[in-house]
């Protein structure tokens, strides 16, 4: 049973991060789309198993950043990563997570390199318990990974586009199998990469307000990994960057005049929405089911509640203090954090949960 669709979209820093009902996508109320991809080389891949995950432009409280490409270990054997992509959509960029899964989905039509060129992934194979590396697109070292083979690609169109749709983007459309793909079960980010993902967006040389489209940090080795000698620039931006040019060179997007404020604290976030009843055909089952939804629902509305508390008190401490406008905008950006950080953890408990629902067979005990 395919996961259902976003039910709905809670803004964060002008993004707005993804309901617990689905994967697919983050609403950003921009309608200047992302900077070209730059131009950068693939760094050594650091052992077997890892699979390369190409870098994006993300969107944060400081307008576009790059979250380098890195190579990451699959969350399971057989799994494929599809890539985070931006589209246009209703008047504006909607932003579509990555995902892990047996098959590559639809990324936009993006071409990324390394593989990873609109269409499916030809970077790589699973044969078995084992991971099969192409060399004609991937920096391998023989020496150390054995599992390799070499397959040319032909009729591959380079362009530095990081967006589908709207002025200047890619017209590429999902085919059928890919909107299969998109609705079968999948996983979201590993830790690692959410780490990564984290440690990107609080670092201001990756903005595109600092770097103008040439991120000094484009690659890495391993998630996280943002110094050292594997640590690969970017060579050249793809291209310019209108947005500078729209905004008279303030190339931080803004939000569209009927978007409501950015909540950063957890007190403006909405009560999250009762999960189905569950009908797996088995009423004890389906019992057992519901008893555990409740008890995560009241775990969460806790601990929602003491953040709030938690953040309440900073607010009053900063009164006290006289606090100056700059400590006072420190204390939001760490509240925006934690605000996001326990509202992703939530969304993804809440996901464990529906796919161990969806995955019980029907009148039938549930798998444990």
């Amino acid at each position: 049973m395919p996961l259902p669709r976003v039910s709905r979209l809670l803004v964060l820093a002008v993004a707005m991060l993804v309901s617990a009902a689905s994967f697919a996508q983050i609403g950003v109320s921009i309608t200047i789309g992302p900077p070209p991809l730059p131009v950068y080389e693939q760094p050594l891949c650091p052992g077997d198993g890892y699979i390369w995950t190409p870098g994006y432009w993300a969107y944060g409280p400081y307008g576009y950043y790059w979250v380098p490409g890195t190579w990451v270990l699959a969350p399971e054997v057989g799994f494929l990563w599809t890539p985070p992509w931006w589209g246009w959509s209703g008047g504006f960029f909607v932003f579509h997570e990555g995902y892990w899964g047996p098959r590559v989905g639809f990324y936009g039509g993006i071409v990324y390199g390394f593989g990873y060129f609109g269409r499916g992934y030809e970077g790589g194979r699973w044969e078995g318990n084992h991971f099969f590396y192409n060399r004609t697109v991937n920096n391998i070292n023989v020496t150390n990974i054995h599992n390799v083979y070499n397959t040319t690609i032909n009729n591959v169109t380079v362009n530095h586009i990081s967006y589908n749709g709207g002025e200047g983007g890619i017209r590429a459309r999902p085919t059928a199998e890919e909107e299969t793909y998109d609705h079968e079960q999948h996983v979201g980010r590993t830790a690692a990469q959410t780490q990564h993902f984290d440690a990107a967006r609080d670092n201001p040389q990756l903005r595109v307000s600092e770097n103008h489209g040439r991120p000094p940090i484009a690659a890495t080795p391993r998630a996280t990994e943002f110094s050292g000698r594997e640590v690969v620039p970017a060579r050249e931006a793809g291209g310019p960057y209108k947005g500078e040019e729209e905004h008279g060179g303030n190339n931080v997007p803004r939000p569209a005049n009927n978007v409501p404020r950015p909540p950063v604290d957890a007190k403006d976030l909405q009560p999250h929405e009762r999960m189905p009843a569950p009908n797996t055909g088995n009423p004890k089952q389906d019992q057992k089911y519901q008893q555990q939804e409740n008890k995560l629902y009241a775990k969460q509305e806790q601990e929602h509640q003491k953040l709030q508390r938690q953040q309440e008190k900073d607010h009053q401490r900063l009164e006290q203090q006289h606090a100056s406008e700059a400590q006072r905008q420190q204390v939001e950006q760490r509240h925006q954090q934690q605000t996001e950080q326990m509202e992703q953890r939530h969304t993804e408990q809440r996901q464990q949960l529906q796919q161990k629902v969806q995955s019980a067979p029907h009148g039938q005990p549930g798998r444990h």
